[in-house]
């Protein structure tokens, strides 16, 4: 809660007593902060104070630092997950604003997203892309939740880079 957080060029501020207000060209955040936490624009930087020296507004303190954070980087750059397909037969198509996705299931999940978010697919690899932190991480989580990775072959969907513990299958004696 202590950091400061600088502002990127294109980012406008506006803090009121109970609300911090983050916009740039096309886009408008809020944040309420009624009676948590105190925050300052000045310097081109963003500032959050807490209220008192209770547990609960220390903790508040960081996390209403964290939240505009996290605002001001979506709003900049933007947030991306990526997924990867794995199995024979397996894929995923877009199709307007429905993700269709064959998982070895005898039918094909439709899963709707969103207008904010972008999801593209490129062989066997949907990127998740949007301003929100939150939304990103939970779609991406839901998508994957169809058919998580399985331990013997590793088939299913997984996020780039995760690893996926593998069993030893059955052995003849």
């Amino acid at each position: 809660g202590k950091k400061a957080i600088k502002l990127p060029k294109g980012i406008e501020v506006n803090v009121t007593s109970n609300e911090v207000i983050i916009k740039n060209s096309k886009i408008s955040k809020e944040l309420d902060i009624t009676g948590k936490v105190n925050a300052k624009f000045e310097n081109e930087e963003l500032v959050f104070t807490n209220i008192d020296d209770s547990k609960q507004a220390k903790a508040l303190w960081g996390t209403y630092r964290a939240l505009a954070n996290n605002m001001i980087i979506g709003l900049d750059v933007g947030f991306e997950k990526k997924l990867e397909i794995n199995g024979v037969g397996y894929k995923a198509v877009v199709k307007g604003e429905v993700l269709e996705l064959n998982l070895g299931f005898s039918h094909p999940i439709n899963y709707k997203f969103p207008k904010s978010i972008v999801i593209s697919v490129e062989k066997n690899v949907v990127s998740i892309k949007g301003d929100d932190k939150q939304k990103v991480g939970q779609i991406a989580s839901e998508i994957r939740s169809f058919r998580p990775p399985e331990p013997y072959k590793g088939k299913g969907v997984k996020y780039v880079g995760e690893h996926i513990i593998r069993k030893a299958g059955k052995t003849a004696k």
